[in-house]
């Protein structure tokens, strides 16, 4: 399974001046993904700003502009490589205001960076950052003690800050915590061992992301194939050929498995696995394929291959999480198109059972005005059944999204509880 973990995502988050940018700025340098003359342009700007240097929060902040201009979901993602591993950053400011960025950047990330300053300890902000991580399901958390330097590399401010975080960590629902203390300005620990801090024995961040397990994040248990669309290449070459394209959303298919289709129930054989590069044997998320059936049987966009004896639950009552992405608050028994896997429905909103204040975990009972950047437990009924997991058995079947009919804007992301 070893390209499967060619390709890392993660997020990272942080109050405004934690440095953040500058710990981008430095992975980028440091793991050579920005070219000399990208290097030469910061060492000018610094110059020019009268500092002292090179600045690599210059990298990033190009993006500040387009922040002030208040483009609507705003996360912005880069992408880096180094020889072991690729990487998407989704990188998200750490605001109140930005749950939603939070949530959109971290949605399908396998490892979330939470940066604190060293001279500040654990703030709302970082607790917020590990309350959404957690609520994602995001496998793997790294808690980056940043600023060292301006703490004398003093390992008793990081052993402090590790434990205080791990206390309030023991309420949420983390599989893999790690805390690495690092200066982002100095490139401790970033790419580099640190000289400054001999008494830290665990591994740097970059090594930490090129070697963090990530193959087992997906679930390999549950076989779920969302049908996205039908192949049928009308001509004499391919006339029988009928193929059902989709990305498996969880298990391991293999040709002359048997499985059963929803909504119909019939089953039938696994009788080829087509890709763009061949035949296969066998497939798993979150790989790409084409499935031939061995019967000649009608299956369209929004059905799902499954097995028989391991089937999700067939719904149109949905008990959900959802995240409110949008000026307009989420309305009771307003209606929105509801989007799951590759299936399209129509949804009413039954109840708001509670929002959820995601710098306490506390659950609001009383104010149920859900607005943008709100986190709510919510019930709704769907026009058709669906077929879901909850979202901690399976990030792909267990998540929607919720658009406005009106505007055909996301209005929403929701994880099945």
């Amino acid at each position: 399974m070893s390209h499967t973990s060619e390709l890392l995502r993660f997020s990272t988050a942080g109050s405004v001046d934690d440095g953040k940018s500058t710990l981008i700025g430095r992975l980028l340098y440091d793991s050579k993904s920005i070219f000399e003359d990208q290097y030469e342009t910061l060492r000018k700007s610094t110059e020019k700003r009268g500092e002292e240097g090179v600045n690599l929060a210059l990298l990033t902040d190009g993006l500040k502009a387009e922040r002030e201009q208040g483009i609507t979901i705003d996360v912005a993602y880069r992408y880096f490589s180094t020889p072991k591993r690729k990487f998407i950053i989704a990188d998200t400011p750490g605001h109140i205001q930005y749950t939603r960025n939070m949530v959109t950047g971290a949605s399908t990330a396998n490892v979330a960076l939470i940066l604190v300053d060293a001279r500040n300890g654990v703030l709302e902000q970082t607790r917020r950052h590990a309350i959404i991580s957690s609520l994602l399901q995001i496998p793997h958390l790294v808690v980056c003690i940043n600023k060292m330097d301006l703490v004398d590399f003093d390992e008793k401010t990081y052993v402090k800050i590790q434990e205080e975080f791990e206390q309030f960590a023991s309420k949420l629902d983390i599989n893999d915590l790690s805390f690495i203390p690092i200066s982002a300005l100095q490139g401790d620990n970033v790419v580099s061992r640190s000289e400054n801090m001999s008494w830290y024995e665990g591994p740097t961040l970059m090594y930490y992301l090129e070697n963090v397990h990530i193959g087992s994040d997906h679930n390999f248990i549950d076989t779920r194939f969302p049908v996205q669309f039908v192949i049928r290449p009308n001509n004499d070459e391919y006339h029988d050929y009928r193929g059902y394209a989709g990305r498996v959303a969880g298990g391991i298919m293999k040709k002359g498995d048997e499985v059963m289709l929803l909504p119909s129930g019939f089953k039938s054989k696994i009788a080829k696995i087509d890709t763009f590069d061949g035949e296969l044997n066998e497939a798993f998320p979150p790989m790409s394929v084409t499935i031939l059936l061995e019967d000649d049987l009608d299956l369209s966009r929004g059905d799902m291959i499954v097995r028989e004896n391991n089937q999700p639950d067939v719904a149109q009552d949905l008990d959900m999480m959802v995240c409110w992405f949008n000026e307009r608050p989420l309305m009771l028994n307003g209606k929105y198109t509801i989007m799951h896997t590759s299936n399209e429905a129509r949804c009413i909103i039954k109840e708001i059972q509670y929002k959820l204040d995601v710098n306490t975990l506390h659950r609001n009972l009383d104010d149920k005005k859900v607005v943008m950047n709100d986190i709510a437990r919510v019930k709704l009924r769907t026009t058709k059944p669906l077929f879901i997991d909850a979202y901690d058995k399976n990030r792909i079947t267990g998540s929607v999204i919720l658009i406005d009919e009106g505007t055909n804007e996301t209005v929403g992301a929701g994880m099945i509880v």
